[in-house]
């Protein structure tokens, strides 16, 4: 039996290969801390949850839901849209439903990108913005996300040749793998550049609600005229503690909607229903919860910066997401790193590297665990001289 050619050109998934090595340390008996996948420890809130029971309780739940979503799905994140940043958004043309922002990339990919054809996306960046683009028979090219830039891209410094060639360009802020956050100002720069362009402009806005130190990220919509050539992925897994129920949407640009509802309904049957109806109670319930978690994140945000800057580092508090974007020791590498957490500290970190080229001399870690569980870590880390100035002698 053989693999197709498209198979074989991407990587394993980092995140798989990662729970591996995690479930191989366990069974030698490592008591293993997790900082490696970005899955809020917090449970769902408890209006969601009860949306869900009563719903499943409706036989016309168990059927096949709508293509799309439900009206009633879409008019509540609509509504969302309006309340949280003042967009108007059709609930009839510009929106459509998503198994989580992970599927709305990869089909925004295949809906747009051909063999040949280019996807402008961040370096380092979620995995799937590259290996999606390989799977269309397209070619990614890296827009490097550097501390001297504060992790923003320059989109002056993309060729010409690489413009003529590109047919997508996708970021996303508040940003992971770094945290970095941008501001309106950069979207419209953003949005004049891809009409100018003629390329389409994903915005991928998975953290919008995991915001600290008075920070609000904005929507790409909020742009005027953004819905011209733009489109924004929003997902409920993070900010309403729901990784597992896979729900979120895309909205903007009506003929690039149409275009990855064609390429969904194709694949899948979209969302059970009752989890729709779910997420319209998170959308329409209370938000103490996501005020809540975000004061346990900035907790634990500035326990790991004040201990790491203890242990050699000079992190500044971020301002989004729940990711710290750790530089690696003076010549080790991130993968050096990562395996020197794990098997010295038993701490599961993943790779730069996992996230792009640039990727390299960072890990990242995910303030995932409670404070106690965090603190241990660092315990660990100072027990086994594991500092920034550390010898690669020590891999």
């Amino acid at each position: 039996m053989e693999v197709s050619h498209r198979l074989k050109s991407i990587p394993p998934y980092v995140f798989a290969e990662m729970d591996k090595k995690r479930l191989a340390a366990i069974a030698s008996g490592v008591d293993v801390i997790n900082l490696g996948i970005g899955d809020p420890d917090q449970p769902t809130p408890r209006h969601i949850v009860d949306a869900m029971h009563e719903a499943l309780e409706k036989p016309i739940n168990h059927h096949y839901p709508p293509f799309g979503g439900t009206k009633e799905y879409k008019t509540a994140a609509c509504a969302w849209m309006k309340k949280r940043f003042g967009v108007d958004v059709d609930p009839a043309t510009e929106i459509t439903s998503m198994i989580g922002t992970k599927e709305g990339l990869h089909n925004t990919i295949m809906a747009f990108v051909d063999k040949g054809d280019i996807n402008i996306i961040p370096d380092p960046a979620y995995p799937v913005y590259r290996t999606s683009t390989i799977l269309a028979g397209g070619e990614p090219y890296f827009m490097p996300l550097t501390p001297a830039n504060n992790f923003i891209p320059d989109l002056d410094a993309i060729p010409e040749a690489v413009l003529k060639k590109a047919k997508l360009l996708m970021f996303n802020y508040p940003n992971n793998p770094t945290g970095a956050v941008a501001d309106l100002a950069f979207f419209e720069k953003a949005v004049a550049f891809c009409k100018k362009h003629n390329i389409l402009l994903c915005h991928d806005q998975a953290y919008s609600e995991m915001t600290y130190d008075g920070f609000k990220a904005p929507s790409i919509l909020q742009v005027k005229g953004a819905k011209d050539i733009a489109i924004e992925l929003h997902s409920l897994s993070k900010s309403y503690n729901m990784t597992g129920w896979r729900i979120g949407f895309a909205v903007g640009n009506a003929e690039a909607i149409a275009a990855i509802a064609k390429i969904k309904s194709n694949i899948d049957t979209d969302i059970f229903r009752a989890i729709q109806f779910a997420a319209i109670a998170g959308f329409e319930g209370p938000t103490d919860h996501i005020q809540f978690c975000n004061s346990l994140y900035v907790e634990r945000r500035d326990l790991a910066v004040e201990r790491l800057n203890q242990l050699g580092w000079n992190l500044k508090p971020i301002k989004g997401t729940f990711y710290i974007w750790l530089p690696t020791p003076a010549g080790m590498s991130s993968a050096d790193f990562s395996t020197v957490m794990l098997e010295k500290a038993g701490i599961v970190v993943p790779p730069g590297t996992a996230y792009g080229p640039h990727g390299e001399g960072f890990v990242r870690i995910a303030l995932s665990v409670d404070k106690a569980r965090l603190a241990e870590a660092f315990d660990r880390m100072a027990k086994h001289s594991i500092t920034y100035d550390m010898a690669k002698s020590t891999v």
